[in-house]
């Protein structure tokens, strides 16, 4: 039998120890950095995108660790495409056109299907016709920029051309709400809280909504995540991603703190935050979501691409991505929904009962 060299073992086991302490300390430096990492997030004062202030004012990501800059109200596809923003709630149109133009966002997770979109008008107009001529929010050009208004204008059985009306442009939604209150237009179509702002106010009517897709779910707006940032940082981007999905829960079971939140963030009364709450969650179904429902996806770029929406070579695997949502311990959103919605707040409810519920159960 041969003798082991007691030198050379001694090497070994040094080499070994040593080879041992530096892969701990790259673990503890790559966990140290990944903690200290501040994620940049944006979303748009829309009340699809309310998930990201409910995120973090509920102190969601708090508990997961999560150092997160949320900014409202800016230009998230162009930020992310910067490079200056990790993460985001995008409208589907956005991700597409942005996609086609190599930035690096992908769809992370859903978040709210369908719309809703609303058209909002004055008193004074009783139907639909009486739109003809008048000054509409609607953007210039409506029947090629505004997927919403195609819709409105079919359902309505009125001109889709904007030549028929005065056609206006607005930098965000409150900007037509205040205008339609101060009588300089007659409509303008919007997301909530716009519309039940106008309702609360009494200040004009919703005409219209549009959530479906010709009659059937599309995708309306996503959690999207830059590719450079899930390159980096694949555990932050499914912690991100399982915070997003928490925050729905929230508002799903808590609809009075989460209306607070909105409130407060959004800028609006605490009845309008509850109206809105109660349309994304009862009244229109449970459109706020985070499963990734791939042929409603589909079904959506196919519909932007006869109109002209989205560019004939994308496809879906250029934008979505759903093992984030599936590596991220996220619920599943049926069950949850069947488990702890359907008991509570059953679709159908009235907003006085939803309401009432919502308080008897806030604690």
């Amino acid at each position: 039998m041969r003798k082991f060299n007691k030198n050379l073992l001694s090497i070994i086991l040094s080499g070994m120890l040593a080879f041992s302490l530096a892969g701990c300390g790259t673990t503890q430096e790559t966990t140290k950095k990944e903690d200290d990492y501040k994620i940049s997030l944006g979303y748009y004062n829309c009340d699809h995108m309310t998930a990201g202030p409910i995120a973090k004012d509920a102190g969601i990501f708090d508990e997961l660790g999560l150092n997160v800059d949320v900014t409202g109200n800016g230009k998230v596809p162009q930020a992310m495409a910067a490079g200056q923003m990790d993460a985001g709630y995008i409208g589907i149109n956005g991700v597409m056109s942005s996609s086609t133009k190599g930035a690096p966002i992908l769809v992370g997770a859903n978040n709210h299907k369908g719309g809703a979109y609303y058209l909002v008008v004055s008193d004074d107009i009783k139907e639909p016709k009486d739109l003809i001529g008048k000054k509409l929010g609607i953007g210039t050009k409506p029947e090629e920029n505004s997927e919403a208004w195609i819709q409105f204008a079919k359902e309505l059985n009125i001109p889709v051309e904007g030549s028929n009306y005065e056609c206006i442009e607005f930098g965000s939604d409150k900007d037509a709400y205040l205008a339609l209150k101060t009588g300089q237009i007659d409509g303008y179509a919007c997301c909530d809280p716009w519309g039940s702002m106008a309702e609360y106010e009494k200040t004009g009517h919703i005409l219209a909504v549009n959530s479906k897709l010709e009659g059937e779910w599309g995708v309306c707006c996503t959690f999207s995540l830059n590719k450079n940032f899930v390159k980096d940082h694949k555990e932050l981007s499914e912690k991100l991603v399982l915070a997003h999905t928490k925050a729905m829960e929230y508002i799903y079971t808590n609809p009075i703190k989460s209306a607070k939140i909105f409130a407060d963030n959004y800028n609006v009364p605490e009845e309008v935050a509850l109206m809105t709450i109660y349309k994304k969650t009862v009244k229109e179904g449970r459109t706020l979501t985070w499963k990734i429902n791939p042929e409603e996806i589909k079904r959506e770029m196919k519909w932007k691409k006869e109109h002209g929406f989205a560019d004939e070579s994308l496809k879906y695997e250029d934008i979505v991505d759903a093992s984030y949502l599936e590596n991220s311990g996220a619920d599943d959103f049926d069950q949850f929904i069947k488990e702890k919605v359907d008991p509570v707040f059953p679709v159908g409810m009235s907003y006085e009962d939803w309401k009432e519920k919502a308080f008897a159960v806030d604690k």
